[in-house]
């Protein structure tokens, strides 16, 4: 069922600022909660749980494979460690502690990436995490979450902390409007139908959800009726929304901030082949790194607003008919 029709979208705090409250709200409740840092903690907001729980914070100093081994250590001795860095950071340093000491053995360890996307603006291409969701959905055993907001943020970080196994948490730098009411309910691997829509569905994750939102008031007001699913686990996927939104609607618009290869188009992709074959298209970025500039620069530059998602949904209803 639809959560809403129509969508405010005022602007809330960012999902790394909304980790960082969250965590500290879970580490209240639970004292094997323990966080691990890389010398970014002001940054991935690790430094509220600092500052409340001093005994229960690891600093590993700017050595993001060494902080993935900490944390796989305390998660061999009991502890629930979220280590927190940048995405391109933990992802790109930590990728054979990632795979050898955490997804090998499946020990219960939660990686937060913050600055995630080309949404952190000016720091430029050497931070910018754009291969991240292709390399964690790699990771066997691994569960992927990208959330939209901050209430979003919130949930999937208590969640995340109850799941036994690893978790990669995706999060943004970028100040994120509030998609979701605050009593909404979420669940590790179900999605949310935020509109109903028979003609087009509109599968976006991350700081997507937002724009595919505000193309799906737009193709609504030219007579199009478009269903916005917010698929926040993208791994593992929920493939009977995808069969549900491929056999009713019969064609499908995917929009990540993330490389079009390997991101959750792909993954989306090979559901719909196995299932319910239909025209797709694919609004993320395309076979390139970005520049450096102000965030509005850059996702108008390389296609992720609004905009690119109704291009891509008239494209496919065309393939459609």
């Amino acid at each position: 069922m639809a959560v809403k029709t129509k969508f405010e979208l005022k602007l809330g705090m960012a999902t790394r600022e909304a980790f960082g409250k969250a965590l500290v709200a879970v580490g209240r409740d639970n004292r094997n909660v323990v966080a691990v840092d890389a010398d970014l903690s002001k940054s991935t907001f690790l430094n509220l749980f600092a500052k409340e729980f001093p005994e229960r914070f690891y600093s590993c100093g700017i050595a993001e494979a060494n902080m993935v081994g900490v944390a796989a250590g305390l998660a061999s001795a009991g502890k629930i460690p979220f280590a927190a860095s940048f995405s391109c950071f933990v992802l790109n340093k930590g990728f054979e502690q990632l795979r050898v000491l955490a997804a090998y053995p499946n020990v219960n360890v939660k990686i937060a990436g913050t600055h995630s996307g080309i949404s952190i603006g000016e720091d430029g291409p050497s931070q910018m995490s754009v291969e991240d969701i292709s390399l964690a959905c790699s990771l066997p055993g691994f569960t992927v979450l990208s959330p939209c907001d901050e209430v979003e943020t919130a949930a999937l970080v208590k969640l995340a902390a109850e799941h036994i196994g690893p978790v990669f948490l995706r999060l943004g730098r970028a100040k994120a409007p509030v998609v979701h009411a605050p009593d909404q309910t979420f669940e590790i691997g179900r999605s949310i139908e935020l509109t109903e829509g028979s003609d087009v569905t509109l599968i976006a994750t991350g700081l997507m959800v937002a724009e595919a939102i505000r193309a799906q008031e737009h193709l609504e007001s030219e007579g199009i009726s478009a269903r916005v699913i917010d698929m926040h686990t993208i791994k593992p996927l929920e493939v009977e929304a995808i069969r549900r939104a491929a056999a009713e609607t019969r064609a499908i618009v995917v929009a990540e901030e993330h490389l079009v290869d390997g991101g959750l188009g792909v993954r989306v992709a090979q559901a719909v082949a196995e299932i319910s074959p239909c025209p797709m298209e694919f609004v993320g970025i395309q076979n390139t790194y970005a520049e450096s500039g102000t965030p509005e620069q850059l996702l108008e530059k390389y296609g992720l607003t609004a905009r690119d998602v109704i291009a891509a949904a008239y494209r496919v209803l065309h393939r459609k008919q």
